[in-house]
């Protein structure tokens, strides 16, 4: 099984090329994005070693997907995809702030909460919350973007204090994140998941606040099954997901958390394809489709390159 983790692509009108930690994205004439999404994994700010097979494919046609479904929310950046692993969209300045919105109770939010904080990114948490719990009503905890290292939690007021979005720009974002947030649970819904919690990046173009980057995936995105959700949480056992935590979880296992002194346990070929699965799993959980794997028999970059070239080609 092949894994693409990285591309270097000579594309018409390529201005630059940036290698984020899943994706590469190109930029075409500062005007479209070219955003490639590789089988690179990541987890607690490091990229593992090795790739996952397909799992580019999936997060790119589940991000496909729900840019498509929440169009009539929000304007997203999306125009096509001419590769399963490519979406190419409009490009637009991204705002240095990740929207966060929780559902409920777990991850970084929870073990802080057992640490004893009442208090996340200025909002405040009630008392006697259990782990898994569902919030009275969803928070959204933003991060800042950093170029380097972690997000940094921040607040609402000292965004805008900072300066880092306007008011306007701000509430905006906070007025789509929970109409996207609310479609995105009612279509996890009906097909037997909850949507735990999620992130959401904007940007803007032509004076416009639009949608950029991925939506509802695995990777941005946690996602319980609602079968047996509720005796789990009432027997205080952990929940039955799909979302990357289960990598997470394996990393901590392998006492392995990025912290100094602490080394990536190595990655086999068994896990990698077991990892492959889970992913192929949600994919075909959450669109509710069987998932057609691309044809990985010749070079992966090639294939990726003669799609996007025909494409940018045949709208010029």
């Amino acid at each position: 099984m092949k894994a693409l983790t990285r591309t270097d692509l000579n594309l018409p009108g390529q201005v630059s090329v940036y290698h984020g930690k899943v994706r590469d994205v190109y930029n075409i004439n500062d005007d479209l994005m070219v955003m490639v999404a590789t089988d690179r994994i990541s987890a607690f700010d490091v990229i593992l070693p090795k790739g996952i097979p397909f799992k580019g494919q999936v997060l790119n046609q589940i991000a496909a997907s729900f840019l498509d479904a929440t169009a009539d929310i929000v304007p997203n950046w999306k125009l096509a995809t001419p590769d399963p692993m490519v979406t190419v969209g409009l490009k637009a300045e991204g705002f240095r702030v990740e929207m966060i919105i929780r559902g409920y109770l777990t991850g970084s939010a929870w073990r802080e909460y057992k640490n004893g904080c009442r208090e996340l990114c200025g909002v405040k948490l009630p008392e006697g919350m259990r782990e898994n719990e569902r919030f009275p009503e969803p928070i959204i905890t933003p991060t800042t973007k950093a170029e380097e290292g972690h997000d940094e939690n921040i607040s609402k007021e000292e965004i805008i204090r900072q300066g880092i979005v306007s008011k306007e720009d701000y509430e905006m974002m906070e007025n789509y994140t929970r109409k996207l947030f609310q479609r995105g649970t009612e279509i996890a819904a009906k097909k037997g998941l909850i949507l735990v919690d999620t992130k959401y990046e904007f940007g803007k173009r032509d004076g416009k606040v639009i949608l950029i980057d991925e939506i509802h995936t695995p990777d941005s995105s946690r996602y319980f099954y609602a079968e047996g959700y509720k005796e789990r949480f009432e027997a205080g056992e952990p929940q039955k997901q799909l979302s990357k935590e289960f990598v997470r979880q394996w990393l901590i296992e392998h006492n392995f958390m990025n912290q100094p002194g602490q080394i990536m346990p190595e990655i086999t070929d068994e896990y990698a394809e077991s990892v492959s699965e889970r992913y192929i799993e949600l994919y075909e959980h959450i669109i509710g489709e069987k998932f057609v794997p691309a044809d990985t028999k010749g070079d992966l970059e090639q294939r990726i390159a003669k799609n996007i070239t025909e494409w940018l080609t045949s709208r010029s």
